[in-house]
């Protein structure tokens, strides 16, 4: 019987199996940020085991409240600051320096196909794009990950999600993840690692694929995964140039953590998109959604471009194309938050930030403040917000507050109007590929 990607990765990294479907793999990384690492570290302290597996193997950011907004936000950040200090952590992103962790990460090359990683951050999944297994783990798990550089998982099933067709024009990877989640609900992968495949998939850039693996947390999954092949390759080439020959021979070495044609699958999910149109959640579960013109005319009073899911340099270039030359909604205040420092420079470069000023804009450094309502664009009770983030959790950017999550381009279009509304760019039956 062939085997998935997570299995292939388990089989690599396997420690120990202490019991029945109880695996313990070896980490190539542990990620770290202030909001929960901080926990980690100080019971660590406590416990008389401030260590560190490995300095080189921990990557460490100040991303979530940054910079600092209170006393009780500073001393997170300075709790993960001497920790990183203090181990010769050098991989640590501070103020100037940071983003957010799941675009800056990956951005810095530290991301591999075959690579298993962990985070106390249920998002964590989004580096399974590269072909790693990357979950989200709780602050017992992180402390052994930090102190020993290994973590205990079930043993991995996985399930298929085959997405084909074509893309309509201005339907994007938000819209194919929010209509997923939406088709099998938010428990439709449970305890599952999500393999994505398929033609669509094929087509899409890491930033699209990075999108897609993000949210697989919101249908219940430990992980999203895609296969690597050459783009991953094209993506990674500035950070393994020195160790393969060639491309082609960095692909064959990837291959090793591609799927057997004869892999077993707890469920198979067949998923045509061409008929896919833009998708809006509406209550708050993500798997509440509909399509935007079911919704369009709704009031908002915020829009959020940015986070983990949305904020790269593609979404930024999407939702610019759509607001240049016009003016937002006078009703609406709007932010953009480019999710890392390299990022900001290349828009700034290309004249993207100077087009969402001249629009109205506020934009903000990389943060991850607004996704989760500490820091810049908290909503006030009954205000809602036009976000490309990935929860609409009740109160999730504010108490009170209603979030309805959507591409960038759907956000840059509800900005412009002051109510939800479809893009220009939306085309039924193109081809966005």
């Amino acid at each position: 019987m062939g085997k998935t990607i997570a299995e292939k990765i388990f089989d690599a990294h396997l420690v120990d199996n202490p019991s029945g479907d109880i695996q313990v793999v070896r980490l190539d990384a542990v990620f770290c940020h202030e909001i929960t690492t901080p926990i980690a570290i100080t019971d660590l302290v406590a416990r008389g085991k401030d260590r560190v597996f490995d300095a080189t193997k921990i990557k460490a950011v100040i991303d979530h409240v940054t910079p600092a907004k209170d006393s009780k936000t500073a001393l997170q950040g300075k709790i993960l600051r001497d920790w990183a200090r203090r181990h010769n952590i050098v991989d640590f992103f501070d103020i100037g320096r940071n983003g957010v962790c799941h675009a800056i990460f990956p951005e810095k090359g530290f991301v591999r196909p075959g690579y298993t990683i962990i985070m106390g951050d249920s998002h964590t999944c989004t580096h399974g794009a590269f072909g790693a297994f990357a979950a989200g783990v709780g602050t017992t798990d992180l402390e052994v990950g930090i102190l020993k550089g290994v973590c205990a998982f079930k043993k991995p099933l996985s399930m298929k999600v085959n997405i084909s067709g074509t893309l309509a024009r201005g339907v994007y990877a938000k819209d194919v993840i929010l209509a997923l989640i939406s088709k099998i609900g938010v428990n439709g992968a449970t305890n599952r690692v999500m393999e994505f495949s398929g033609n669509v998939v094929d087509a899409m850039t890491m930033d699209q694929r990075m999108t897609l693996c993000n949210m697989a947390v919101e249908a219940g999954a430990t992980s999203g995964i895609c296969a690597p092949d050459k783009v991953t390759v094209d993506y990674l080439w500035p950070f393994i140039e020195d160790e393969y020959p060639t491309k082609e021979a960095a692909l064959d070495a990837f291959n090793v953590f591609t799927p057997d044609a004869d892999a077993a699958y707890t469920d198979v999910i067949e998923f045509d998109v061409t008929p896919l149109v833009p998708q809006v959640t509406f209550g708050f579960k993500p798997d509440q959604v509909k399509p935007v013109s079911d919704m369009e005319g709704e009031p908002i009073h915020q829009v959020y471009i940015g986070s983990c899911t949305n904020g790269r340099f593609e979404d930024l270039e999407i939702a610019a194309d759509i607001i240049k030359g016009k003016q937002i909604d006078p009703g609406v205040r709007a932010i953009v938050s480019p999710a890392t420092p390299d990022i900001y420079s290349r828009a700034l470069s290309a004249g993207i930030i100077k087009i969402f000023m001249d629009a109205g804009f506020c934009v903000t450094n990389p943060t991850c403040g607004a996704c989760l309502g500490m820091s810049n664009g908290v909503l006030a009770e009954g205000e809602a917000c036009a976000a490309t983030t990935n929860r609409n959790f009740n109160g999730r950017m504010g108490k009170g507050g209603m979030v309805h999550l959507m591409s960038p381009a759907t956000a840059a279009a509800s900005a412009l109007t002051g109510t939800i509304s479809n893009s220009p760019l939306f085309q039924p039956g193109g081809d966005n590929q």
